[in-house]
């Protein structure tokens, strides 16, 4: 005599199965961007071209003027500041990809499939944060080729990029919320450059903030693109005049740069999961 068990109509699936799951659709939507820029290669100009020419113009045209207050190399100062304008000026591209695929009806085909929602945003800023590792070595390329030296460990030279790109990746999601509360891809564009504008030149990125106005100093030196240049000073071990004022984010530089990236993400994560449900609402 045999016995037959009955199998359950419809299995539950797994956390882990879940998780895999996700992480494939996330998986084929960074390869989709990733596809996309190497069909058209002059999306990356922002992290590749651009900071050759901004390197070599600060550097050697501004370079020439600037005298560091206590001494030190223009060039060494100049380095951890360019490599932190080039990571936040190409976060813009994230506000403008995420308009561009709504208003084009990309996202609304993609909806179509059996995939997970959140794997579109994420998928998006991963494509972005490896364009902005491309960056980060292109800058590093550049510097090295005219003479900047880290003077520090490996170690700390690893970790000064690796918070700048902390720092980057926080910038992409707040230009992801930003992208899909305007209607298209030039309003992306307008909105983001207000915004991420002020924020890289009102810092320390090509000057100590020491020269400017006070009202002006005080918001340079609790700009977070300020901290962020900082903390690269610090671990590349290059001459850091903001290490002198007594604001806690020049004096815990690369403390505050973690704080401001980990705030960033817990705030815009969530918003951005928010307004792309609001956005593809039928």
């Amino acid at each position: 005599m045999s016995v037959t068990t009955a199998l359950p109509a419809h299995v539950a699936p797994r956390p882990f199965d879940r998780l895999r799951s996700w992480w494939s659709d996330v998986w084929v939507m960074t390869r989709r961007n990733v596809i996309h820029i190497r069909r058209e290669p002059m999306q990356l100009s922002d992290v590749t071209i651009q900071p050759v020419l901004f390197t070599l113009l600060f550097i050697y045209v501004f370079g020439s003027a600037m005298v560091l207050a206590g001494g030190g190399s223009y060039k060494a100062f100049a380095l951890a500041g360019l490599l932190v304008m080039n990571l936040t000026t190409s976060t813009v591209g994230t506000a403008v990809g995420l308009s561009t695929d709504l208003a084009t009806g990309v996202i609304d085909r993609l909806r179509t499939l059996p995939m997970s929602p959140t794997s579109i945003l994420v998928g998006r800023t991963i494509s972005d944060l490896l364009a902005a590792a491309l960056c980060s070595s292109i800058v590093a390329l550049t510097g090295l080729a005219v003479g900047w030296r880290p003077t520090t460990n490996v170690a700390e030279v690893a970790a000064g990029f690796g918070v700048a790109l902390l720092f980057s990746y926080a910038l992409t999601w707040m230009n992801a919320c930003l992208g899909m509360v305007v209607s298209g891809a030039e309003s992306a564009q307008g909105i983001v450059f207000i915004v991420i504008f002020p924020l890289a030149f009102v810092s320390n990125v090509f000057v100590p903030t020491q020269g400017m106005p006070s009202w002006l100093q005080v918001i340079a030196n609790w700009n977070p693109v300020s901290a962020a240049a900082s903390a690269c000073r610090v671990l590349f071990g290059n001459p850091n005049p903001s290490g002198a004022i007594q604001a806690w984010p020049m004096q815990h530089p690369v403390e505050a740069t973690v704080i401001w990236s980990l705030a960033l993400l817990a705030v815009a994560v969530p918003l951005a999961g928010r307004l792309y449900r609001k956005r593809t609402l039928d």
